[in-house]
């Protein structure tokens, strides 16, 4: 009487180390779409590879799985610069835009923060105004 083979996947074969791989890019799919710096919307893949490598009398087949995610991209960071001069030295300076003048309050009751200054290299050019 022949017994009957419990036929697997060759996803299940490495003693599941192939769909741990696959589970552990999912993983990282899943971290990807719920981070809010990436599009909502944004297509993910993830990609199995298998390679097989047969023997010279063709009686064993190494097999070789990679499994790589792609994944969407953050969303780009916008600011704007503003290029002006230090009333009291005449110095040129670049400062972040702020939404509203350095000192006065929002609706929110907030105090607008001064802007940031960018920090560079003495800079040459003068602007005359």
């Amino acid at each position: 009487m022949s017994e009957k083979l419990d036929k697997r996947s060759i996803l299940e074969m490495s003693m599941g180390a192939i769909l741990e791989r696959v589970d552990y890019e999912m993983s990282k799919v899943i971290d990807n779409i719920l981070d809010p710096n990436t599009k909502a919307t944004g297509k993910r893949k993830i990609t199995i590879g298998l390679e097989l490598t047969p023997s010279a009398d063709r009686k064993t087949i190494t097999v070789q799985t990679t499994a790589k995610a792609n994944l969407v991209p953050t969303e780009p960071v916008t600011t704007s610069l503003y290029i002006t001069t230090q009333p009291a030295t005449g110095e040129m300076v670049v400062a972040e835009m702020t939404p509203q003048v350095p000192g006065q309050y929002s609706f929110d009751g907030d105090i607008q923060e001064p802007p940031k200054v960018l920090k560079i290299p003495e800079i040459k050019t003068r602007i005359t105004a």
